[in-house]
């Protein structure tokens, strides 16, 4: 499992012209599954997700989590993440979870995420989506649960 983490200041996902989710202060997330995932590394990702601390208080840096500051969190599935380039200039997406088992995996991931902090939302599973974002920092952190 791959996790871009992006600390934002604002960001929103946009489907068919229409604004699906949007959040203030908080994380955007990518999310990624490749075929050996499982519950255990959803598990250990979400935990990693909502305690890491990458907000400031006061004056002192990586003091705060998301959750301790009550700020959103933003998803975005993105099979992209696990995309091989090294032959080539045609990315080859086979390492990535097909859909059919990502996204059961998926909704298990935000749901489990949500138990931990309820201020998730969400993009649209398999969509072509328009996802902008205002970057705080920049702050851009990658989780990859086989490291």
């Amino acid at each position: 499992m791959r996790v871009i983490i992006q600390k934002v200041k604002r960001a929103s996902v946009t489907v068919n012209n229409q604004i699906i989710s949007s959040i203030g202060p908080g994380l955007l997330i990518l999310v990624g599954l490749t075929h050996s995932d499982s519950e255990l590394e959803i598990d250990k990702m979400v935990s990693k997700i909502v305690s890491l601390r990458l907000f400031q208080e006061e004056e002192k840096h990586w003091k705060k989590s998301v959750k301790a500051n009550d700020f959103e969190i933003l998803s975005v599935s993105q099979f992209t993440l696990y995309a091989k380039t090294s032959k080539g200039s045609k990315p080859d997406f086979h390492l990535a979870m097909k859909a059919d088992f990502s996204k059961p995996l998926y909704e298990l991931f935000l749901r489990k995420l949500e138990a931990l902090h309820p201020k998730v939302k969400d993009g649209e599973f398999g969509a072509m989506m328009d996802v902008e974002l205002v970057n705080d920092g920049p702050v851009t952190i990658i989780l990859d649960s086989e490291n």
